[in-house]
């Protein structure tokens, strides 16, 4: 069996949702480890560095703002990916991916948003601007919640599914928006410091623990998203168990 072949086979595995549920049994308590100890080792970094000449302490909001900044857009990239999944490679488990990442990265969009208030107060003098970056982000967060929504109101999963997946793949637009805006209008967001061809801008000093906060905010990511799917796997057989019970009563009637 080739390399190729064995791959595509154990991506066909997790298909599998109980195969799945295994590999996620295995994975979250070292995932939940490894997110408990960067977080610990982020934010000692984040509170023991010095604050900005300019900025003062309310720098260390940037070790919260980023990151969340950031998984808010990896997140909405992971449920393009699970759309792709669910339209084009019709895996089992992409909806359930979809579905689960769809209120964390809600949550991150939102920590962003407030954050980044608290953050613009002092540094902009007001907590609020419609420049091309903020509400692009709002825009962000109303996708998140309207998918949401439209999740809960759709009885059938397969229908649900598909048409998620058509809107997550449309919305997913709004993404490269974000992160160019600063590049493409007049805002008052400084330009990518710290993701750049020619190198990072930000000094050591604080990119150190920036870094550190960012890993931590991806492996709970990862953590809060492998624990929504098991969830959701767990939800939907019970519902089939009971669909399947009501089936059976309705018969002996």
């Amino acid at each position: 069996m080739t390399d190729n072949s064995l791959a595509i086979r154990k991506f066909s595995d997790l298909a599998n949702p109980t195969r799945f549920l295994a590999l996620a049994a295995r994975l979250l308590p070292w995932l939940i480890g490894a997110t408990v100890l960067f977080f610990v080792a982020g934010l000692t970094l984040a509170f023991t560095t010095e604050g900005d000449y300019q900025q003062g302490e309310t720098v260390r909001i940037m070790y919260i703002h980023v990151p969340a900044a950031w998984l808010s857009m990896m997140c909405y990239t992971v449920m393009a990916i699970s759309a792709l999944g669910t339209l084009v490679w019709r895996h089992p488990l992409a909806d359930v991916s979809a579905k689960a990442a769809a209120p964390i990265g809600a949550a991150f969009t939102l920590m962003a948003l407030i954050t980044g208030s608290l953050w613009g107060k002092p540094m902009w003098g007001t907590w609020w601007v419609w420049d091309a970056r903020l509400t692009s982000v709002f825009v962000l967060f109303l996708m998140y919640l309207g998918l949401i929504a439209l999740n809960r109101a759709i009885d059938e999963p397969g229908k649900a599914a598909k048409l998620c997946a058509i809107l997550i793949l449309i919305g997913f637009v709004n993404i490269p928006i974000i992160k160019f805006s600063v590049e493409w209008w007049n805002t008052l967001h400084q330009p990518a410091s710290v993701v750049r061809l020619d190198g990072p801008t930000i000094d050591p000093e604080f990119l150190r623990p920036l870094l550190v906060m960012a890993v931590a905010y991806t492996l709970l990511f990862f953590t809060l998203h492998i624990a929504a799917m098991r969830n959701e796997i767990w939800r939907r057989r019970v519902m089939a168990l009971r669909r399947q019970a009501a089936r059976s009563i309705d018969r002996e009637a």
